[in-house]
């Protein structure tokens, strides 16, 4: 019989793998999110509203930008800084091999 709080759900690794592509992977999603999706997609749509406006799906988006599109506004400028500041660890973190989970090495 095997006790099975003796036994972890997935073996242990071993110390030592990249953490810098975590942090390439995250960053970067995030700046695409952010600065891509939140703030220029948000501009645009905008813009190409026009003085009548246009509807997109259940939502009806204006020239005029209000409450809502600011805090998308100011939210994806946090994410998009944030995004750069994972990039900035990644340079400056030291380069290891590149494993990945469950890989025997």
């Amino acid at each position: 019989m095997v006790d099975l709080q003796e036994t972890p759900a997935v073996p242990p690794m071993e110390p030592g793998g990249d953490v810098r592509v975590g942090y390439f992977a995250a960053g970067s999603l995030l700046v695409v999110l952010g600065w891509g999706l939140a703030v220029v997609l948000n501009l645009v749509l905008h813009a190409l509203a026009g003085s009548q406006g246009m509807v997109l799906g259940p939502v009806r988006i204006t020239s005029a930008i209000g409450d809502y599109a600011w805090a998308v506004f100011g939210l994806g400028l946090f994410t998009g800084a944030l995004g750069v500041v994972l990039i900035g660890l990644g340079r400056s973190s030291p380069r290891g091999p590149l494993v990945l989970p469950g890989y025997d090495y």
